[in-house]
């Protein structure tokens, strides 16, 4: 995994706003520094930006700011007979945020929908693929990241943590490999996996193939085939024309 295939990832990561608030105030110092982070950071931005056009304004009703109003007005008379106004004050506050906070949640879903089904374009690399692992509508628990032309992988968590006697399973599927998944590998305790795991595998296949992660007894499914819950992926190119996949 290259220092650019990095900082690409930790770029997207920040710009989605999936790192925790110190990994954010790190990476907010380090792009002071670092040019090249600061303009990887500025693409996923740019790339991003257009998706905030596809939100739907959403206007509240007629009434609701003034009954949340008669409520906090309410509240402000049981804490001036309690001699205390300090949950109005956080009332207040709280009422200024909810105002912006129905517009920021439909754009920050729209951009997760969007590196799930298109195609990031910051890498110059080719052969450079990526995949998000996500349930449902939560974050995403992995990034995976892929170089064909080298065949090697990265696993990056995202939220998912280490859990005691558990164990994560990468598998890949295609039709040419049968009918059942087969075993990638078992992620090590730093949920990590060895980044020479698909050697065996084509370029070609990889593209088509399907990704999974199954949470499986400690040390690995003892099935040879996924025990327990999966999210899965499709790899994407960080660089492709008309943002399709290949």
């Amino acid at each position: 995994m290259s220092d650019l295939t990095d900082k690409d990832l930790l770029a997207a990561e920040f710009v989605l706003g999936t790192l925790d608030d110190s990994e954010r105030q790190q990476v907010h110092r380090q792009r002071q520094q670092d040019g090249e982070l600061e303009q990887l950071i500025q693409a996923w931005e740019a790339r991003l930006a257009p998706l905030g056009d596809e939100v739907k304004s959403i206007a509240p009703g007629p009434h609701l700011l003034a009954r949340i109003e008669r409520r906090i007005d309410a509240v402000e008379a049981r804490a001036a007979l309690q001699h205390s106004d300090d949950r109005v004050t956080r009332l207040r506050r709280r009422l200024t945020l909810w105002r912006g906070m129905a517009g920021v949640s439909s754009a920050a879903a729209l951009i997760l929908a969007a590196l799930l089904v298109g195609a990031p374009t910051s890498s110059p690399d080719q052969s450079q693929f990526v995949a998000v692992f996500q349930q449902d509508d939560q974050q995403p628990a992995f990034m995976l990241s892929v170089n064909l032309e080298q065949r090697r992988l990265h696993v990056m968590p995202v939220t998912a943590k280490p859990m005691e006697d558990r164990s994560y399973q990468l598998w890949i599927k295609e039709a040419s490999l049968g009918p059942t998944p087969q075993s990638v590998g078992v992620l090590d305790d730093d949920l990590s996996i060895d980044q020479r795991a698909l050697q065996q595998y084509s370029p070609e296949l990889l593209k088509r193939a399907t990704f999974g992660i199954s949470v499986e007894p400690s040390g690995g499914s003892p099935t040879g085939q996924p025990t327990g819950p999966a999210i899965h992926g499709y790899l994407y190119p960080t660089q492709a024309p008309g943002n399709q996949r290949l």
